[in-house]
């Protein structure tokens, strides 16, 4: 007996949707995930939310993708493989999309992702317990949401340094307002890390239907008729074919994409180049993602003093505009208080983020083989407007290095820089250059006269009937802030219209 729907990937977006679709006792899920699903299987730091060990390339963990940042910056990608995708090995940080990407995302013809409609359904997915239920935020979702700002002394002395250059104070960044430094949001509780698998499937799990299947590679999409009537497997090697009424593609900004291309749906050149039937032409798959660059400035804690072992990896962040950057603010300084990986130097991490570029990154096969990573080209900072943006993010973060508030606290080599000079910082930022990981945009949504347009507002792909996408790939551009939560929101709203029939 086929399956109601089948969802591809248990990440952020697919974990939470298949448990909302599998709340109808009469609705039969199937959720598929290529990494481990079982306890017993699953490494103990993807639980354990005070590190961040388990999103390094190369762990077991996690899908490791070799992608090129500019051209002359290689750089090696890790994505969750395991259930819970990325919300199980990431920061902890559960930080919204500002009001003004919602209603930009509005204004394209996507007018079920407006600020106002939405917003309901942010409240009802979380328990804040800082701020408990009100008109922005809610008190009895599944995913909890802390704010810990005060509990470490670097984190402190970071927000005193930031307010003393004359930053605002933003207490409370899930809410609409100014951008400026303050707590961020995390669903890090108790040093416990809330993935999705925790605060949907773990609940979920008992429900006669809803199929939990890990260790199964989906190799492609079935199209017959125009009409997606299941996909093709590969589990422990052997291939075998999966029936479903529905399709629900939630493998993240990089497999679902590749999946769409694989199983002939994509620009015609680029599936002909690998002799791929075309099924349906979609020349907006993998055109024209966005992400954020991202900035590493090292820094160490003057004394032998560590941060309770219990707080999660960023506690607080800046946020502000570059010169002439938009209000929301496009960049963003975030404190790291624990190595990234297994790094074992001392070293923390003081991130810069560009969270609102004008640079566009382009995905297309490599292969025809779904095991062959695809290529994966961010073209960061090709403008004049981005380089002057982390130009001036570097400036004020090093800066702040320098304050005496968190000079007192910490040190670090960038105390010593000649920030007046464009070309060494330019040059410093040409070896350095990283990503936050937020990639969105690969298969994204649109109205009908949209041509670049891969999925309508509801995650429906074009020309195949039976087809969705649920996941950050949707998003017209990365959200100005991180997109953990965002994920997690298209679960949600994803599984809302499929019950209304949309």
């Amino acid at each position: 007996m086929p399956y109601d729907v089948v969802v591809v990937g248990a990440g952020s977006a697919g974990a939470t949707l298949a448990a909302r679709l599998s709340e109808a006792p009469g609705t039969r899920v199937l959720l598929l995930e290529a990494g481990p699903v079982q306890e017993h299987e699953i490494p103990p730091e993807v639980h354990d939310g005070t590190v961040l060990r388990a999103a390094a390339p190369g762990h077991p963990a996690t899908w490791s993708y070799p992608v090129r940042l500019s051209p002359e910056r290689d750089h090696v990608i890790a994505r969750g493989r395991v259930l819970g995708g990325s919300s199980a090995i990431n920061g902890g940080v559960f930080v919204r999309a500002r009001p003004e990407d919602h209603d930009g995302w509005a204004a394209l013809g996507n007018e079920e992702w407006a600020y106002d409609r939405v917003l309901p359904v942010m409240r009802a997915l979380e328990a804040d317990l800082d701020l408990g239920p009100g008109p922005v935020h809610g008190g009895d979702g599944p995913v909890p949401v802390r704010r810990d700002g005060s509990a470490d002394v670097a984190t402190a002395a970071f927000r005193e340094a930031a307010l003393g250059l004359g930053y605002p104070d933003e207490p409370d960044k899930n809410a609409p307002g100014p951008p400026g430094v303050g707590p961020l949001p995390l669903n890090v509780v108790g040093g416990v890390r809330y993935s999705s698998a925790r605060c949907y499937l773990q609940p979920a799990r008992d429900r006669s239907n809803l199929e939990i299947r890990g260790g199964t590679v989906v190799r492609r999409v079935l199209i017959e008729r125009g009409r997606a009537v299941g996909v093709e497997v590969s589990t422990a090697g052997e291939y075998r074919r999966i029936e479903a009424g529905e399709v629900v593609l939630a493998a993240g900004a990089v497999a679902s994409p590749q999946l769409l291309m694989l199983s002939g749906l994509g620009p015609p050149e680029k599936l002909a180049a690998h002799d791929i039937p075309v099924i349906t032409p979609l020349p907006g798959v993998g055109r024209e993602f966005t992400d954020h660059p991202q900035l590493t400035l090292p820094w160490r804690r003057r004394s032998d003093d560590r941060t309770a072992p219990r707080l999660a990896p960023f506690l607080g962040a800046l946020h502000l505009a570059s010169p002439g950057g938009p209000d929301r603010g496009d960049l963003e300084i975030m404190l790291g208080l624990r190595p990234i990986g297994r790094d074992l130097t001392g070293e923390l991490p003081l991130l810069v983020g560009l969270n609102s570029p004008d640079s566009r990154g382009r995905l297309s096969l490599r292969g025809a083989d779904p095991a062959t990573s695809p290529l994966i080209d961010y073209r960061y900072l090709e403008t004049a407007k981005d380089r002057a943006a982390m130009r001036a993010g570097l400036r004020v973060a090093a800066t702040l290095l320098r304050t005496r508030p968190f000079a007192e606290v910490a040190e670090s080599p960038a105390d010593t820089w000649d920030l007046s000079d464009d070309g060494v910082l330019d040059r410093w930022i040409t070896t350095h250059l990283g990503t936050a990981i937020h990639l969105s945009g690969t298969a994204r949504m649109g109205p009908e006269d949209d041509h670049g347009a891969v999925t309508d507002q509801y995650g429906r792909v074009r020309g195949t009937d039976g087809l969705r996408l649920a996941d950050t790939s949707i998003l017209p551009t990365a959200p100005s802030r991180g997109t953990a939560a965002t994920a997690v929101l298209i679960g949600e709203m994803v599984a809302r219209f499929m019950r209304r029939g949309r």
